[in-house]
């Protein structure tokens, strides 16, 4: 088998940060010793996460068996996971900003047996549906756990109580039309329904204004899908809300790097 070397666009200082994760975790349950230390196990996982690597080619690589590899990555994965921010510890951040945009995005997939609830007719493909919350510059902040493909994002912001906190908060929150009827200090563009079949000139100036501030939110979904391992998932989609859990936890741990 051939081998080279590969860059992962990353920072010594998130390779760092998980190592001693697992360094810790190894030292908490006195695990025996491994094919690889913390340092090389955390490289794996980062290949795997932002690289989208397989599980084949990083045992290639690193020399180990493919199963090893599944259980270095999914063991890594769970680490990231555990320490991601739940939504209130999010809010302690949201709500120092001037607004944010939410939306919804799908993170494709395999199909899977059972597969009609992850069916999105929206984008026509399998899926999760992932709400996502950017800040002003479009900075990634906080990701949802993920729901079948299926789920309407209105149904998605509410089952996992987004709606509920940000109004709550009165947090200035800016979103699209499939998020109508939302309330609280939830902002959607005017629509036209059979009641106003037409816009005014000043409705129509709103919905621009409106569409150039979520604009800047698509950032946090192209930031999000950054990770390649978030560009189609090949795993069960219950695994879905801990690989969403991590990559939040790694952009973070990354983004303070760039903020000195």
């Amino acid at each position: 088998m051939l081998s080279y070397p590969a860059a992962i666009p990353l920072s010594t200082r998130t390779l760092n940060h998980l190592a001693g994760l697992i360094r810790r975790h190894r030292h908490q349950h006195r695990s025996r010793w491994r094919r690889l230390g913390p340092g090389r196990q955390a490289l794996l996982a980062l290949a795997h996460l932002r690289n989208g690597d397989t599980y084949t080619r990083l045992a290639g690589g690193f020399e180990i068996g493919v199963a090893t590899a599944w259980r270095y990555v999914r063991e890594a994965v769970d680490l990231l996971a555990a320490a991601a921010d739940d939504l209130s510890a999010a809010m302690r951040r949201i709500r120092r900003l001037a607004y944010v945009v939410l939306d919804g995005t799908l993170i494709p997939m395999d199909r899977v047996a059972g597969q009609k609830p992850y069916y999105s007719g929206k984008h026509r493909r399998h899926g999760m549906n992932v709400q996502v919350i950017a800040d002003p510059a479009g900075r990634l902040v906080w990701a949802s756990p993920a729901l079948p493909g299926s789920v309407h994002d209105l149904t998605a912001a509410r089952a996992r109580d987004l709606i509920q906190a940000l109004s709550r908060d009165n947090v200035m929150t800016f979103v699209d039309k499939a998020y109508q009827g939302a309330g609280g200090s939830i902002r959607t563009p005017f629509k036209r329904h059979r009641y106003r079949q037409r816009l005014s000139r000043g409705q129509k100036a709103v919905n621009r204004a409106h569409a150039r501030i979520r604009a800047i939110g698509e950032r946090a979904n192209a930031t999000l899908k950054g990770w390649k391992i978030l560009t189609k998932l090949h795993c069960c989609p219950r695994r879905a809300t801990a690989i969403v859990r991590a990559t939040l936890v790694l952009h973070h741990v990354e983004a303070k790097r760039h903020a000195g």
